[in-house]
């Protein structure tokens, strides 16, 4: 089969695409032929090995896996003798932010990982992009203990984290607040966001409102910045460890005096996001954003558009 392979960390220039062995299914696994996947920040973070952190699942000297990719949709084409939730034919989709090896024609994953069939009127495209973006997205919800209902400041609204969960956060109750460029600002309201407000124009340290939670889906304020806009019982959350690592032990010491806390989502879970996203599909509930396509042949490009930090919503990587 064809894939985009590396044998070590480093840029997107140590990706190439190759002909690799097809894998086989063990007795609970099933054997997809992938249609769609993303290229995303988690993929990313794999690629190049930072934080150094993640190579503690990824491996730490050089990648364990020659194939990268965390999330797909496809269809199963063989399964082990022990699967019985699925049939060959089925339409599936699923996600494994350790790495699953998705960037390629065929992937097995087991039965009772994060993966469930896709819903109807939904497309691979469609689906691919509801994985990632949304597992963070939710995480940060779970990490924060959510209210439905609470005012929600969502800082960086437009990349796959940002804009699923201003979508998420709306579908249960909350009046959204979110940051993200002028442009895109009809898109951000499309998604339901009741005010949005250009970063480039206005501090997030110096705006006026007051929220229960700050999610910054893009890593780049700090809780000192957001501080101010945060009662005594609020919560701030953060997609990246901070520019000092601080989002780290901040979650410790902010538990130590009164005040708003800071919570850190190592993500947790991902079946029962998978599960939770196929209803939301399945309703019409949620609609990813997709920036642009990629095909297989050009993974390189693709990762190097996603290490720009300009991608909205999702990037697809197309599987011939």
């Amino acid at each position: 089969m064809r894939a985009a392979t590396r044998s070590e960390y480093g840029e997107p220039g140590v990706l190439a695409v190759a002909e690799v062995p097809d894998p086989t299914p063990g007795d609970d696994e099933i054997l997809v032929r992938v249609r769609a996947t993303t290229v995303n920040r988690t993929d990313c973070g794999i690629l190049l090995g930072k934080p150094f952190v993640i190579r503690f699942v990824t491996g730490v000297r050089r990648p364990r896996s020659r194939v990268p990719g965390t999330d797909f949709a496809g269809e199963v084409v063989r399964m082990g003798p022990a699967v019985t939730d699925f049939a060959v034919g089925d339409r599936v989709w699923g996600l494994d932010d350790g790495g699953l090896g998705s960037q390629a024609q065929f992937l097995t994953i087991r039965q009772d990982a994060a993966v469930a069939r896709i819903p109807g009127g939904v497309d691979d495209a469609q689906a691919a992009a509801s994985a990632e973006g949304a597992h963070y997205a939710l995480n940060f919800m779970k990490r924060a203990r959510y209210v439905p209902g609470q005012r929600v400041c969502v800082y960086g609204a437009t990349g796959a984290i940002g804009s699923a969960a201003v979508q998420l956060l709306v579908a249960e109750g909350s009046e959204v607040t979110a940051f993200c460029r002028a442009e895109h600002a009809e898109v951000v309201r499309g998604l339901g966001a009741s005010t949005v407000v250009d970063h480039t124009t206005q501090d997030l340290a110096t705006y006026p409102d007051r929220f229960d939670l700050v999610f910054d889906a893009v890593g780049k304020s700090t809780f000192a910045a957001a501080r101010p806009l945060l009662g005594d019982s609020g919560r701030y959350v953060s997609s990246e460890l901070g520019p000092h690592g601080q989002n780290v032990y901040l979650p410790l010491t902010t538990r130590l005096r009164r005040g708003p806390r800071v919570d850190f989502p190592f993500p947790t879970g991902g079946r029962s996001t998978i599960q939770r996203m196929t209803r939301l599909l399945a309703e019409g509930r949620f609609r990813p954003l997709v920036d642009r396509h990629y095909p297989l042949e050009d993974v390189r490009s693709a990762y190097e558009y996603v290490l720009t930090g300009q991608k909205l919503g999702n990037v697809i990587l197309d599987i011939p």
